[in-house]
């Protein structure tokens, strides 16, 4: 039970991320449960070789120090996106970035066809604010190319003092050219839970990244909903959430599921991988606060790791609506491996898998209902057969004989398309479930 505790108490999931410019990704403490493999005689001698050849002929002196670290960066780049060589540097960030607080863009990457993709940016971040989006391909930092980079060396690159700027060449999906985008380094405080009343009974719970403290932060919240206005149905936003801390999502998880009504044997989220310390079953513990007033969930492509262990867990023990379009599909575990002088090696171990049996690796959370990514104001023609009424026309007339003004509309108001068909959803969801109580 110990090693379990502590498994959990390490655990962290994302895709690569410049909240602090560092590396995040599903983390887990290892625990050596195989026997060492003897070397491969052949091949070291090869590798000594080819370093022999480099300190004789290369160009300039090189210290075997730096030779034998960028081999082992190579070695791990090119096994996958995630896994990597941390410095101490990285290894500090790394445990900094779960308190919510830390240096950078504010945007969550990996690598695509080698360049820089974003996964999302985070709320209130240099990067939202700058209108990066989810799918964004980063092809130049300042005047630097990103095509042959390392990953790391891409984040290395966009790390730099608060206030400093930096510039962004990406290629965006629909756009002819590639778009500039100039940006300021900051400090990233990521408000990981709000909420708001959307109408009165329907709650709103939006989730930017998950923290050590969001399940105890998303329960807090939603007692005091309850206590004001009461709960008929949620929506709970996910849409641009890269991930977080494992823990929070299985916290969160919990919080929607009642422990003696769901089955799959109760689980939210299990791992498989070669070592055992690797498989984790991670189930629900306690009863559903919402007492199963309807839910719907909305995620995008922009929804990643923890985002997809909820949204797959809420939708296997059918607790809720997905909503949206399909998620990012990074369902890949992580382990940080500690070295000596306080480095260490991010090396991908598992996958993990939703409560069915699903793996989200590469496939990500197939939404219920698919919405297309509309962009809507106020004055667009899909909504005026529900927003102009003959009460908004000029010079109409009143109740009395007298003519009022029309409301002036702000056209330039965008509105949120998603938002609107979760609230109707939920809705019609209260709607029956009164009918049936009623009929029963």
């Amino acid at each position: 039970m110990k090693q379990k505790s502590s498994l959990r108490k390490f655990a962290t999931i994302g895709a690569c991320s410049l909240f602090f410019a560092g590396l995040l990704g599903l983390t887990t403490q290892v625990y050596a449960d195989t026997k060492q493999k003897d070397l491969p005689v052949v091949e070291l001698k090869q590798f000594t070789h080819v370093v022999d050849q480099i300190k004789k002929y290369y160009v300039e002196d090189v210290e075997d120090e730096v030779l034998f670290e960028e081999a082992v960066r190579g070695m791990l780049a090119g096994l996958d996106p995630h896994s990597a060589y941390l410095d101490k540097e990285m290894m500090s960030d790394l445990q900094v970035s779960t308190s919510g607080k830390f240096g950078g863009l504010g945007i969550e990457v990996t690598m695509e066809d080698g360049f820089v993709k974003v996964v999302s940016p985070i709320d209130d971040s240099p990067a939202s604010r700058a209108g990066m989006q989810p799918g964004d391909l980063i092809i130049r930092i300042d005047d630097a190319p990103v095509k042959g980079m390392s990953l790391t060396d891409a984040v290395n690159l966009m790390r730099g003092p608060k206030g400093e700027k930096i510039k962004l060449t990406v290629l965006r999906e629909g756009a002819d050219a590639p778009i500039v985008v100039e940006l300021a380094r900051d400090t990233i405080k990521v408000d990981s839970v709000r909420t708001e009343m959307l109408e009165p009974g329907y709650g709103y719970l939006r989730i930017s990244h998950f923290q050590a403290s969001t399940g105890k932060d998303v329960k807090k919240a939603l007692k005091k909903m309850e206590q004001n206005d009461g709960i008929n149905g949620l929506v709970l936003d996910l849409r641009n959430n890269p991930g977080g801390v494992l823990e929070a999502a299985v916290d969160v998880s919990d919080i929607f599921l009642d422990s003696k009504k769901i089955g799959y044997d109760r689980l939210v989220v299990y791992t498989e991988g070669r070592m055992s310390s690797s498989k984790l079953r991670e189930h629900a513990r306690t009863g559903d606060i919402l007492e199963g007033a309807p839910m719907v969930v909305l995620v995008n492509a922009g929804s990643a790791s923890a985002s997809e262990i909820v949204a797959g867990a809420l939708q296997d023990h059918g607790r809720a609506i997905i909503m949206g379009s399909r998620t990012f599909g990074k369902g890949s575990v992580q382990t940080v491996i500690p070295l000596q002088d306080d480095n260490g090696l991010k090396l991908t171990t598992a996958l993990y898998y939703t409560p069915a049996g699903r793996s989200i690796q590469a496939e990500g959370i197939e939404p219920d209902i698919t919405l297309n990514n509309y962009v809507l104001t106020k004055g667009d023609a899909r909504f005026n057969s529900m927003t102009v009424r003959e009460s908004d026309l000029s010079n109409h007339i009143g109740n009395g004989t007298k003519g009022e003004e029309a409301v002036d509309i702000d056209i330039e108001q965008p509105l949120d398309y998603a938002l609107i068909e979760a609230l109707n959803l939920l809705k019609g969801l209260r709607i029956l479930s009164e009918q049936s109580i009623k009929n029963h």
